[in-house]
């Protein structure tokens, strides 16, 4: 069994009693977020590198923005199933992660990109305000 489906069962029960709002905070120590991100602004863009191990299919992964929201979308699946597992560090599974970015950006300028394992979205900020959510499709850069 997933342990983090019993963590899950156990804080849902926890959730009745406290309230919902009370776990907002503690949230990433009860299951780390997947995929981890890193973001790098500058004053008219966002960099934000995705660390997808073991990825060797663009259908693992859906990126779409939304105004001011970036959600990620898809599976990490590192396809090793035999033996008992002594050690798991790697994050692996089903993920659905939204991250508000710091500033609205523009869908018509995204890029993404795929190269060993980490994808690379660079986002522009948005000068006007109308919104609409947008599917990034990924490129596939070549392996060194």
């Amino acid at each position: 069994m997933d342990p983090f489906q019993q963590m899950n069962d156990w804080k849902k029960n926890m959730d009745q009693f406290f309230g919902e709002n009370f776990w907002n905070e503690f949230e990433g120590m009860i299951k780390p977020n997947i995929p981890q991100i890193n973001m790098y602004q500058t004053d008219h863009e966002i960099m934000c590198i995705v660390s997808m191990p073991g990825m060797s299919d663009l259908s693992q992964l859906n990126i779409f923005i939304d105004y001011a929201t970036l959600e990620l979308r898809g599976t990490i699946d590192l396809e090793h199933a035999s033996g008992i597992a002594i050690q798991e560090e790697i994050l692996q599974g089903v993920f659905d992660r939204q991250i508000k970015l710091p500033f609205p950006v523009r869908a018509d300028k995204i890029n993404a990109t795929c190269k060993n394992g980490l994808v690379f979205i660079q986002l522009h900020r948005l000068i006007s305000d109308t919104s609409s959510r947008n599917k990034v499709n990924v490129k596939w850069l070549g392996d060194e």
